[in-house]
């Protein structure tokens, strides 16, 4: 802590203990000061020697009242007021980080500037704030502080724009030059974890790039604001700093932000803060975590910031989606909504991440001269990973016994342009739905089960599959076929084709109407049954023990033929009686990859050289 004497005289006020202050003199007291409640009993001839304002006030005041003067409006009040009273006597006064502003305003008050007397208290306390307060890294943020119940006065001095400018300056100074102390407790880095001293007992370590952040934590938004827009303005430091210093600020400012809620207090004071710091967010992609900006969306909707702002958050999230977590994309719905989160809003930040190839792909229409692939256009690492997050995602929202069927099946929809080798994950979800809304129609469990594809479900998803009583009958076929088909790949090169039975059959059971009226729709969409689902999985573990894998191997072609015919034959059988096989492909159509349960349009197509015309396809299918 800086501090500076000012006088030779030791300080002789004395107090009478009923607020009255006054000098221990030999003569006489001939004026009384009354500032607030406090009464000074003091000589004329000291203060007005070097107050211009009490000259004025005696000099105007009435002949009989002239040695009393009121002063109820002075800055710091009488503490203020009574460092200015001693330094008129020459009395010892003492000046600090605490209450150099208050002292610096009531001397501009009192006008006790170099017009009146040389080496006056004005100058005296400018060549204390330049020379020393603000060559120290914590006193000029505790001057910066104390400025603010000194406004508009402390403004007007430039008190509070040199305080700015000096910390900002320090805080853009280089790391090497950085020798005095600052506060740095979030996490240490590796050279902190020895204790090893010089010889100067000072510990040898590298001083962080962000070792300014968190005592400027200690500013209220305001002045906070001003600070990093200074240090921002001067260019010095990156980006990624800036973001940080934002980051434990919220984390500082903001209770409960951490865990993505805002505690309940000012909720005005808080919205001031999540604005500022929204506004300060560099501009550069990266200069904070998508788990930080999601943090700070759930902040700006719990203290409704305003739809610009929060759009801005939506807009920077989706250019980095692929960072977040499903914990991070758990926003909670408005509080009187019947639903847990809040899909909406996840809806849009996923369309943000979208329309990033959208807009390459549409400023590389305009600019002829730009090249095909720049920053910014997805790549399908990123796409993946944003895939699978909506997976969890989905499985996480679909314990809510109260979301509608539409904004689970929006959602899936809007990432199933997105190719990824599994379907796990949307499985999962899809079981996770149907186990919490036991009650939707066979409609709607149809609808639902149209988004995953069974061909890219891995061994473990199968199995569990076809003892899953939720799915329809349709589903667990399906899956049951493409676990025959993929048993039976694993023993040659390549996957088979669909049976050619198989494919006659489809085409007859759209064919014949005796055929549409004998196996209803409503049989496939219906969910299969303990016993339907123990007799089907009997068939092929029979058809697979009959039928080996050695077989086919060792008779090539004609053996695997063998193993469809048998093949056909017992699901036949098994199937027709049931009701369940004829339409088994009928409802795809041209769905496309991620049309789930009737995502088969190049098994179940009528002629045979379409399946044949796919065989890289086939063959990724084929991958367990």
């Amino acid at each position: 802590m800086k501090f500076m004497k000012l006088g030779s005289k030791p300080d002789t006020f004395q107090s009478d203990g009923n607020n009255a202050r006054y000098v221990a003199s030999e003569l006489a007291t001939d004026i009384t000061v009354t500032v607030g409640d406090v009464k000074f009993y003091l000589h004329k001839f000291p203060l007005l020697s070097k107050s211009a304002y009490l000259q004025k006030l005696v000099a105007s005041g009435n002949e009989e009242n002239n040695d009393e003067i009121q002063i109820s409006d002075i800055p710091g009040g009488p503490v203020a007021f009574e460092i200015c009273a001693k330094f008129c006597y020459g009395m010892t006064v003492t000046l600090n980080a605490f209450n150099v502003v208050a002292a610096r305003c009531a001397a501009e008050y009192l006008g006790m500037h170099e017009t009146v007397e040389k080496g006056n208290l004005i100058y005296k306390i400018d060549v204390f704030l330049n020379s020393s307060i603000f060559h120290s890294w914590k006193d000029s943020i505790i001057v910066l502080q104390t400025t603010k119940s000194m406004l508009p006065l402390s403004e007007e001095l430039k008190v509070v724009g040199l305080c700015i400018d000096a910390i900002a300056t320090k805080a853009c100074i280089d790391v090497s030059k950085v020798d005095w102390s600052y506060t740095y407790n979030r996490r240490k880095v590796p050279e902190e974890n020895g204790n090893e001293l010089n010889c100067n007992g000072f510990r040898n370590r590298p001083v962080p790039k962000d070792w300014w952040v968190e005592d400027l934590c200690e500013l209220e938004i305001d002045l906070y604001k001003r600070v990093i827009m200074n240090i921002k303005t001067k260019g010095i430091l990156s980006h990624e700093v800036i973001g940080e210093a934002l980051k434990a600020y919220s984390y500082r400012r903001l209770p409960g932000f951490s865990k993505g809620v805002i505690r309940s207090g000012d909720v005005i004071k808080y919205r001031s803060t999540v604005d500022a710091i929204v506004w300060l967010l560099p501009a550069e992609k990266g200069s904070v975590s998508c788990s930080f900006l999601l943090k700070l969306l759930k902040a700006a909707i719990i203290v409704d910031l305003g739809e610009m702002a929060q759009e801005q958050l939506v807009r920077r999230i989706g250019q980095q989606l692929e960072e977040a977590s499903v914990n991070d994309l758990s926003i909670r719905a408005a509080d009187g909504e019947d639903v847990v989160y809040d899909v909406d809003t996840v809806q849009k930040i996923v369309k943000e991440f979208l329309m990033q190839d959208q807009n390459a792909e549409f400023e590389s229409e305009d600019n002829e001269v730009q090249e095909i692939r720049r920053p910014g256009i997805l790549t399908d690492a990123s796409k993946l990973m944003v895939a699978k997050l909506i997976d969890a995602y989905l499985a996480e929202i679909a314990k809510d016994p109260n979301l509608p069927l539409s904004k689970f099946v929006d959602l899936a929809e809007l990432v199933s342009c997105i190719s990824r080798p599994s379907h796990d994950g949307l499985y999962r979800a899809i079981d996770m739905y149907l186990k919490e809304h036991p009650g939707i129609s066979k409609s709607e469990r149809k609808r639902i089960c149209k988004l995953m594809d069974c061909k890219k479900l891995s061994v473990d998803a199968c199995m569990h599959a076809v003892q899953n009583e939720r799915l329809p009958l349709r589903v667990v076929v399906q899956v049951l076929f493409f676990e025959q088909v993929r048993a039976t790949a694993s023993s040659g090169s390549s996957t088979p084709d669909l049976p050619r039975g198989l494919k006659d059959l489809n085409i007859g059971s759209h064919g014949s109407s005796r055929s549409a009226a004998t196996h209803p729709e409503e049989d496939w969409d219906a969910v299969a049954t303990a016993e339907e689902l123990k007799a089907l999985k009997g068939e092929i573990a029979a058809l697979r023990m009959s039928n080996g894998i050695g077989g086919s191997e060792r008779n090539g072609g004609d053996s695997r033929n063998s193993v469809d015919k048998v093949a056909i034959s017992k699901m036949k059988g098994l199937l027709k009686s049931k009701r369940i096989f004829s339409k088994i492909w009928s409802s795809k159509g041209a769905q496309g990859e991620n049309s789930g349960s009737d995502s088969s349009e190049s098994l179940g197509s009528a002629n045979p050289e379409e399946a044949k015309s796919t065989p890289s396809r086939n063959r990724r299918h084929s991958v367990s």
